[in-house]
């Protein structure tokens, strides 16, 4: 795999992820994907990714329970997660930044040559 550009995917929403590994290929990404948060932390663990991108509500664990987890877990505590989300309330906005998400990014407020800019930022 390219070194420094494998992103997980995370996300129950098939359209979504497709598209987004599309734009993601395209831009030259390594595209690993998930759909549920017990299949992202299985992926993340074995993948290592450089990036996740992040859906909140999946089935089988949330996406701020895989947050959790992600950042207590010592090999991956430092990748960077970027929440692709539906949430629009600011409370969830808090929540996601005080799990340690580098970036919190609304679904229907943003483009995805926005998502691809941050990611891009994220990876810095």
């Amino acid at each position: 795999m390219d070194e420094g550009k494998t992103i997980l995917l995370v996300d129950d929403d098939l359209t979504l992820r497709e598209m987004y590994e599309e734009r993601l290929k395209a831009e030259g990404f390594t595209i690993v994907q998930a759909s549920n948060g017990e299949e992202a932390l299985s992926k993340a663990k074995e993948v290592k990714p450089n990036i996740i991108l992040l859906d909140i509500m999946m089935p089988k664990i949330n996406g701020f329970d895989v947050l959790k987890d992600l950042k207590s877990d010592p090999d991956l505590k430092d990748v960077p997660v970027i929440v692709l989300t539906a949430l629009i309330q600011d409370v969830d906005r808090i929540q996601g930044k005080k799990l340690g998400a580098t970036d919190y990014i609304v679904k229907s407020e943003t483009m995805p040559g926005e998502v691809i800019a941050k990611i891009r930022n994220a990876m810095k």
